[in-house]
C-alpha cells in the first residue's frame, strides 16, 4: 500500500468529523442559552402579559410600529452586525476576569453538589467506571480471540470484534453506574464525561478499521516489511493520532461546555473555554497542514493555508458563524465528498451485485452517498444562514434568494442522481448483447434497442434541465406560470423559423417508428451510403466502408436501402468456353455449394448453399452462366471469394475452362501485325 491511501483515509476522517461533531457543537457553544432565569421573574412577566391595560396599550403600540418602513437598508443592517461583534468582544473580553471567581465558585459547587465533601469523589468514580469498562472488555476480546482458529482476522470478524468491544465496555460502565443512586449533578457530569469518552474510542476505533481495510490486500507474505509498507505505517500513526486529537478536544470540550452553566459559570466563561478548545484544534489543524506526510505543497500554499484556518477562527470569535461554517464547507467538504465517494465505491465493489439492480445500487451508493453528505452541509448552512441572511439583505425577498438557492442545490443533487442513474441503466442496456442461440426476434429487438436508447437518452437530459431549472426557479420565488406560456409562443415563432430542423427532427421519429433501421446496419439513401453509428435528435452518422462518416440530416435521407435486414441474395455469372460440358460444370458448382454450407466457417451465415441456375447466354467467347447465394447480410463476400476459389480449381481438375475474350484476325501480314499491336494496347490500358 502506497503512502498515499493512508493520507486519503486521514484527510477523509479529519473533514467529516469535525463537519459531524461541529453541528453538535454549533449549538451548544456558539448559542449558549442564558443561565436559568428565575421562576419569580418569569412568572411577574406572564402575569404582566395578561393585564387588560398592557394589552391595549400594546394594541396601539403596534399600528405605530407597523407603519415604519419594514425593510431596514443593506447599511444599517451591516451596522447592526458591526454592533452584534463588538458587544460579543465586549463580553468575552469581560468575561475573562471573571474565570477566577467563577472557578471559586464552581468548585464549591461541585465539593458540595458533586463531591458531598469529600475530595476527589468525582474522580474516583470515574476511575472505577474506566475500570470496570475495560475490565469487561478485556473479557470479551479474549473470547473472540479463543474463538479464532488462526492470526488471520477477516475484515468483517474484525468490525464485529471492535463493535462489541465498546459496547462492552459502554454498557459495562454506564450500566455499574446507573445501578446506584446518585445526586443529580453527579450523574449527569459522570454520564456526559463518558459519553464524550466513549467517542472519542469509537472514532480512534473507526480511523483503524480504515487503515486496516486499505492494507488488508497488501501485505505480502515476507515478514520483513518493504520501505513502502514502513512509510504506509508511520503516515497511518500520523494521522491516528491527531485525528484523536481533535476528536477530543471536540467532544471533551463540549462535554466540559455543556456542564459549566450548570455548576455556576456564566454564557460569557463557557464561550471562552469553547474558544480555548477552538484553539487548540486550530494549533492540531496548523500542525497537519505544516507536517502532513507525503505532502508536496509549497510553503506559500501552506502559509496561505494556515492564514486561512486563523481566519476561521477569529470568524468563530466575533460570532460569525455563517461565515465559519461557509469556511469550513470550502476547506473541508470536497474533500468529504470524495473520501466519501471512494469508500462508497468500495463498498459497492464488495457488493458484487450484477445486472441492472448491480447498476442501479452502485449508482445509488456512490453518487446517493455524495450527495447526502452534501445535502447534509446545505441543510446545516440553511438552518444557520437562514436568519442572519434574512438580516443582511433588509427585506423577506432576500431571505427568499438565500433560502431558494440552497434549496436550488438539493434540486441538482437529485437531478444529477435521477440523471447518473438513468444514464448508467441506459449504458447497461446497450452493452448487453444478446445471448447465444436467441431468436431472430430477440436480436431485431435489441438491436433496436440500442438504435432507440441514445434518443431517449438525449430527451431525457433535456426533460431532467428543464424541470431542475424550472423548480429553482420556483423556489427563488419567480413565478413560472407565464414563463412556460411566454415559451411556449417563443417555441412556436422558433418552429416557423426553423422549419428544417423540425423536419429533420420529426423525420427521425418517424424513422424510428417504421424501425427503417438500426445502429450496426448498412444502408443507402441517395450518394449516402454506410454503417450506421450513431443518432442525435436531428441527424444520423453512417461510416463508409473506406473510413469516411456521413453526417446525414433525417429529413435528407428519403427513401432508405437496408442492406443489413434479415437475408440477401447475391448473383454470381460465369462464362465457360463452348467445348465444355455444362452439366459437368453444373454438378460441381452444386457440390461446391453444399461444402461451403458443411463448411463451420459459413454454416451459420448460409441459408441456402450456392448453386447455378442455369444458361444466361450464349457470349462471343464462351457460354454465361449464372449463380445464386443466398446468406445472413454482409457476410455474402467471403462465401463469395471462397467459392469462386473452389469453382476455379473444381474446373481445372475436371478439364471446365474459362471462357476469356479472343480476337481473331485474318488477312494480310501488315493487318495482323496491326491487329496485335492494336490488341497489346488494349491489354496495357486494361
Amino acid at each position: 500500500m502506497s503512502n498515499a491511501l493512508p493520507t486519503r483515509i486521514g484527510i477523509l476522517v479529519s473533514a467529516v468529523i469535525p463537519i459531524f461533531f461541529w453541528v453538535l457543537l454549533g449549538t451548544s457553544w456558539a448559542q449558549q442559552p442564558p443561565v436559568g432565569v428565575p421562576p419569580e421573574k418569569a412568572r411577574q412577566f406572564l402575569d404582566l402579559l395578561s393585564d387588560p391595560e398592557v394589552k391595549v396599550w400594546l394594541e396601539g403600540k403596534i399600528p405605530a410600529t407597523a407603519e415604519e418602513p419594514s425593510a431596514a437598508s443593506l447599511a444599517d443592517a451591516i451596522s447592526s452586525w458591526e454592533l452584534a461583534v463588538r458587544a460579543r468582544l465586549v463580553a468575552l473580553a469581560d468575561a475573562i476576569p471573571r474565570i477566577p471567581q467563577e472557578a471559586a465558585n464552581a468548585a464549591g459547587i461541585v465539593s458540595r453538589d458533586v463531591n458531598s465533601g469529600r475530595p476527589g469523589l468525582l474522580i474516583l468514580i470515574l476511575a472505577v467506571l474506566t475500570i470496570v469498562g475495560f475490565g469487561a472488555e478485556w473479557l470479551v476480546r479474549r473470547a473472540l480471540a479463543l474463538g479464532g482458529s488462526d492470526r488471520t482476522i477477516d475484515p468483517g470478524q474484525a468490525v464485529l470484534s471492535e463493535v462489541a468491544a465498546l459496547l462492552t465496555f459502554a454498557l459495562a460502565a454506564i450500566g455499574s453506574f446507573l445501578a446506584f443512586e446518585w445526586p443529580p449533578l453527579l450523574r449527569r457530569i459522570v454520564l456526559t464525561l463518558l459519553l464524550a469518552f466513549i467517542a472519542v474510542r469509537v472514532v480512534r476505533a473507526i480511523v483503524r478499521l480504515l487503515f486496516g481495510l486499505a492494507g488488508a490486500g497488501s501485505r505480502t507474505s515476507d515478514d520483513t516489511p518493504t520501505a513502502t509498507q514502513v512509510a504506509s505505517e508511520t503516515a497511518q500513526r500520523f494521522w491516528l493520532r491527531r485525528v484523536s486529537l481533535i476528536a477530543g478536544f471536540l467532544l471533551f470540550g463540549w462535554a466540559v461546555v455543556s456542564l459549566m452553566p450548570g455548576i455556576g459559570f456564566s454564557t460569557d466563561v463557557a464561550r471562552v473555554v469553547a474558544l480555548l478548545c477552538g484553539l487548540g484544534m486550530l494549533a492540531i489543524a496548523i500542525e497537519i497542514v505544516w507536517r502532513r506526510p507525503g505532502s508536496a505543497a509549497s510553503a506559500v500554499r501552506q502559509s496561505l493555508l494556515t492564514l486561512y484556518l486563523i481566519a476561521l477562527w477569529l470568524a468563530w470569535v466575533a460570532g460569525l458563524l455563517g461565515v465559519l461554517w461557509l469556511g469550513l464547507y470550502v476547506l473541508l467538504l470536497p474533500a468529504a465528498v470524495r473520501g466519501v465517494g471512494n469508500v462508497a465505491q468500495a463498498f459497492a465493489g464488495r457488493a458484487q451485485r450484477s445486472g441492472a439492480l448491480g447498476v442501479m445500487l452502485n449508482v445509488l451508493i456512490v453518487r446517493g452517498a455524495r450527495a447526502a453528505v452534501i445535502g447534509a452541509a446545505v441543510a446545516w448552512l440553511a438552518y444557520i444562514w437562514r436568519i442572519r441572511a434574512a438580516a443582511l439583505a433588509g427585506s423577506e425577498t432576500g431571505a427568499i434568494v438565500i433560502s431558494g438557492l440552497l434549496n436550488s442545490i438539493i434540486v441538482l443533487l437529485v437531478a444529477d442522481l435521477l440523471w447518473q442513474l438513468a444514464k448508467a441503466l441506459i449504458a447497461y442496456r446497450m452493452e448487453l448483447a444478446p445471448k447465444e442461440g436467441s431468436s431472430a426476434d430477440d436480436v431485431a429487438r435489441s438491436g433496436r434497442l440500442r438504435t432507440l436508447l441514445p434518443i431517449f437518452r438525449n430527451v431525457l437530459a433535456v426533460f431532467i434541465g428543464v424541470v431542475a431549472v424550472l423548480t429553482i426557479l420556483s423556489g427563488l420565488g419567480v413565478q413560472i406560470a407565464p414563463l412556460i406560456a411566454g415559451a411556449g409562443i417563443f417555441g412556436v415563432a422558433i418552429g416557423f423559423g426553423s422549419q428544417t430542423l423540425v423536419k429533420d427532427v420529426l423525420s427521425g421519429v418517424f424513422y424510428m417508428l417504421d424501425d427503417a433501421f438500426r445502429v450496426g446496419e448498412y444502408i443507402q439513401s441517395g450518394s449516402y451510403k454506410g454503417t450506421v453509428e450513431s443518432f442525435s435528435l436531428r441527424s444520423v452518422r453512417l461510416r463508409h466502408h473506406r473510413g469516411p462518416i456521413y453526417t446525414v440530416p433525417f429529413g435528407e435521407l428519403g427513401a432508405i436501402q437496408n442492406m443489413s435486414r434479415d437475408w440477401v441474395m447475391d448473383k454470381m455469372a460465369l462464362s465457360i468456353t463452348y467445348d465444355s460440358d455444362v452439366d459437368l460444370a453444373r454438378r460441381l458448382i452444386k457440390k461446391i455449394g453444399q461444402e461451403l454450407a458443411a463448411d463451420p466457417e459459413f454454416a451459420a451465415d448460409t441459408i441456402e448453399p450456392l448453386k447455378m441456375q442455369g444458361v444466361d447466354s450464349f457470349g462471343d467467347s464462351g457460354i454465361d452462366l449464372r449463380m445464386k447465394l443466398m446468406t445472413k447480410p454482409g457476410t455474402q463476400f467471403g462465401i463469395k471469394r471462397r467459392a469462386f476459389m473452389m469453382i476455379k480449381k473444381a474446373f481445372d481438375e475436371n478439364g471446365i475452362k474459362i471462357a476469356v475474350p479472343t480476337v481473331h484476325v485474318a488477312g494480310g501480314g501488315d493487318n495482323a501485325a496491326a491487329a496485335q499491336q492494336l490488341l497489346k494496347m488494349k491489354q496495357a490500358e486494361s
